[in-house]
């Protein structure tokens, strides 16, 4: 099994989910974070004042999945959230050892 974790723009979420869905991922988890790479944040004028944003606004979604779905994951999960532009994210792949289903005590593929 894997664990693959995305950083996507905000704006590009729902393209990605129904991506995911479209290949028949059941689940994903959004969690809202901020940070930098080369874009090194950028400049806002608020009240006639200018002021740097160092963290930029991103979405990390994480997906747990059969290894061998996970490449096509990546590549959905890339085709959906790309722009062109920079700052378009990065994604992770994890080895999991282990899952459980608290509510039915289902393991490992089962589970998810």
């Amino acid at each position: 099994m894997k664990i693959v974790m995305a950083i996507i723009k905000p704006f590009k979420l729902d393209e990605v989910r129904d991506a995911l869905t479209g290949i028949g991922v059941q689940g994903l988890t959004v969690t809202e974070v901020k940070g930098y790479g080369r874009q090194k944040g950028h400049t806002e004028i608020y009240r006639g004042t200018e002021y740097a944003v160092s963290f930029l606004p991103k979405l990390k979604i994480e997906v747990v999945v059969s290894s061998d779905i996970a490449d096509q994951v990546v590549e959905t999960i890339a085709g959906a959230a790309q722009t062109g532009q920079i700052g378009d994210g990065k994604i992770f792949v994890h080895s999991v050892d282990r899952v459980m289903r608290i509510r039915t005590g289902e393991t490992d593929v089962e589970a998810l």
